[in-house]
C-alpha cells in the first residue's frame, strides 16, 4: 500500500505518450511560426487542440506527481527549441499547481478540477511568449535569419499589454479545450470514476 504512492513505470510511459502528443501539437502550430500572427496564436490553438489529449491524460492520472513531471518536462522540451528558460520554470511552477489543484484538491476525481488543472497547465504557453515581452530584440538577436521586418511585425503584435491578455487567453483556450476533451473522453472519464 505504501508504494502505492509511488510512480512507477507504467505511470512513467503514460506521461511521456501524452507528453508526446501534445508537444507534437505545439511543435505543430510553431512551425506556422514563419507568419508572425501565429506566435501569439500558440496561446490559442495549442491549448484548444492539446487539452483533449490532456484530458485524457488525467484518466490515467492517480498519484501526485505525473502531471508535475508533465509540465516540467512540456517546459524544457520549449526551453530547449529555442524559447529560452521562461517555459522550464514555467512548467516547473505551472504543473506543480496544475498537480495539487488535481490530485490533492480534486483528489484525481473531480471534473471541475480536471477542467481548472488543464487552464493551469496551458500557461507554459504564455511562458514561452514571456521573451517577446522581456526581450525580443535580444531573442532574435541569435536568428537573424527571421529580419527585421518580421520582428517588428511581431513588436507591434505584442505590445506590453498584450502580456496580460495572452495569460488570460492560455488559460480560457486551456479550459474550453478541458470541456471539448471531457466530451470526446466521457466514457474513459466514467470507466476511471472521475466524477
Amino acid at each position: 500500500m505504501k508504494n502505492s504512492k509511488k510512480l512507477n513505470g507504467k505511470d512513467l510511459i503514460n506521461i511521456g505518450i501524452f507528453l508526446a502528443i501534445d508537444f507534437v501539437i505545439v511543435f505543430a502550430v510553431a512551425m506556422t511560426g514563419f507568419i508572425p500572427v501565429m506566435i501569439p496564436m500558440l496561446c490559442v490553438l495549442c491549448p484548444l487542440f492539446g487539452a483533449i489529449p490532456f484530458m485524457l491524460f488525467l484518466t490515467k492520472v492517480k498519484k501526485f506527481g505525473m502531471i508535475t513531471i508533465f509540465g516540467i518536462l512540456m517546459g524544457f522540451l520549449n526551453m530547449i527549441t529555442g524559447m529560452g528558460v521562461y517555459p522550464f520554470i514555467g512548467g516547473i511552477l505551472f504543473g506543480f499547481l496544475a498537480d495539487v489543484i488535481y490530485s490533492v484538491v480534486g483528489k484525481c476525481e473531480s471534473k471541475k478540477m480536471a477542467v481548472f488543472s488543464s487552464g493551469i497547465i496551458f500557461l507554459i504557453l504564455w511562458a514561452n511568449e514571456l521573451v517577446l515581452f522581456v526581450d525580443i530584440e535580444g531573442y532574435f538577436a541569435t536568428k537573424s535569419d527571421f529580419g527585421t521586418d518580421y520582428v517588428n511585425t511581431l513588436s507591434k503584435l505584442c505590445p506590453t499589454w498584450m502580456c496580460p491578455v495572452l495569460f488570460v487567453t492560455a488559460f480560457v483556450c486551456g479550459t474550453i479545450g478541458a470541456l471539448i476533451g471531457l466530451t470526446c473522453c466521457k466514457k474513459h472519464f466514467a470507466k476511471a470514476g472521475i466524477i
